[in-house]
């Protein structure tokens, strides 16, 4: 079963409802690529009249471990998946919709070879770039993944 956004969507709210009830949304998936969506709305601001911080890391990582999560299920075998560290930088309050795309793709692929090859755990860094409506960067996340066979 191929992973769509509609599917990582409906997963979204029984598993991660926090993330489903601020807004956060896949928009697209693909072999190397996934881009998520939020708006800023009343529930998901901070007190600065912009997107509270955690809600732009739920929407990042979310383009970057839908990718993992759709790897790992193509691979056949059972891995584990955990994000081991992250960082962030914000340029820009986040107002209106920010979409964040992550194109590392590639990575996971080489990541989950060598963790089944070699049987030891892999760590990548995957980078998601949130952009507002102007095409304006308005933060970058980082997340360490780690990788491991069951």
């Amino acid at each position: 079963m191929k992973l769509s956004p509609s599917k990582i969507n409906t997963f979204l709210l029984f598993k991660l409802p926090s993330a489903y009830l601020t807004g956060v949304r896949v928009k697209s998936i693909s072999e190397n690529a996934c881009e998520t969506t939020v708006k800023h709305r009343w529930i998901n601001q901070n007190p600065f009249n912009s997107m509270f911080w955690a809600v732009q890391g739920m929407a990042a990582e979310l383009s970057t471990g839908a990718m993992v999560m759709a790897k790992i299920q193509q691979s056949e075998r059972k891995i584990s998946m955990l994000v081991a560290s992250n960082k962030a930088t914000f340029t820009k309050k986040a107002r209106g919709r920010i979409n964040y795309s992550c194109a590392d793709g590639e990575l996971i692929d080489a990541a989950i070879q060598k963790t089944i090859s070699s049987g030891e755990g892999q760590t990548i860094w995957m980078k998601s770039e949130g952009k507002d409506e102007e095409g304006d960067v308005v933060s970058i996340f980082e997340f360490e993944w780690t990788l491991k066979v069951k």
